[in-house]
């Protein structure tokens, strides 16, 4: 069974941090591209925020805008897990953040930032940032 499983969100205070994780099985990194994406609060599934994204190899990373250097994407291929490391955390990153794995995805260009385009997702987990 292929899956993904997000763990590590909570209630955080503004300008804390969290480290969220996504524990991949039947699921292979090296073969995959993998990325976070957040839905804010009130926002439809279909408006969700790409915050980070990251190539099969490991080499190339892409950040939201809004991210500004706060947020890194380390990962453990040999644990299969992908991390979300979140710094300086502000209230406007409150949401629920997603993993999501894409066979065979490339982050060049523009696909990869279609939805569809990713192929196994996890569950979810909830960030809230306030004081």
């Amino acid at each position: 069974e292929v899956r993904l499983e997000e763990s590590g969100g909570g209630l955080v205070q503004p300008g804390g941090s969290l480290k969220l994780s996504c524990a991949a099985s039947g699921f292979t990194f090296s073969t995959s591209s993998m990325t976070w994406v957040r839905q804010a609060p009130g926002v439809g599934l279909d408006e969700l925020d790409f915050v980070s994204t990251i190539d099969p190899l490991g080499e190339v990373t892409k950040y939201h805008d809004f991210v500004e250097g706060r947020f890194t994407i380390p990962e453990d291929k040999a644990e299969n897990t992908l991390y979300l490391q979140m710094n300086s955390l502000k209230p406007e990153d409150t949401g629920m953040y997603y993993c999501a794995g894409g066979r065979g995805v490339s982050v060049d260009g523009c696909s990869w930032r279609v939805l569809s385009t990713w192929n196994v997702w996890g569950q979810g987990t909830q960030v809230t940032v306030s004081s």
